[in-house]
């Protein structure tokens, strides 16, 4: 490999990890931003609760939620689920330094029914949407 190839992946790997060192640092309003991005349509509701948030987002029949913490960059436990009326919840649990989800249901015009955990703090919405 030549020396202009080395120089040139070298570049691309500073690049990659100064992207990666800036998204690291994101502030939470980034960081719901960047959640957000994953779920289509428009916000419907914003369920918060003392360690984070619970965005929704409905598109034609669909429900999507995402569950972002207040303080990004820490794993911690984390879940998002939403529930549509007469089914099963759509859940996604595990341990994320920036949000649970996007999880997403066909609800059609049933009601829906979210949930959102971050640590200790959660939030249940109840039958919304209908």
């Amino acid at each position: 490999m030549d020396s202009g190839a080395i120089r040139r992946r070298l570049a691309l790997g500073l690049a990659v990890l100064t992207a990666s060192g800036l998204l690291a640092v994101a502030a939470p309003g980034e960081a719901q931003a960047a959640a957000a991005a994953s779920c289509p349509g428009r916000k419907v509701r914003t369920l918060p609760f003392s360690t984070g948030t619970v965005l929704v987002y409905k598109r034609g029949g669909y429900v999507c939620a995402v569950t972002v913490t207040k303080k990004p960059g820490v794993k911690r436990k984390m879940s998002v689920s939403v529930q549509a009326r007469g089914s099963f919840p759509v859940v996604d649990e595990g341990r994320y330094a920036y949000h649970a989800g996007p999880v997403m249901v066909h609800a059609g015009r049933r009601c829906v029914w979210l949930r959102g955990r971050v640590g200790p703090g959660s939030v249940s919405s109840g039958w919304i949407l209908c």
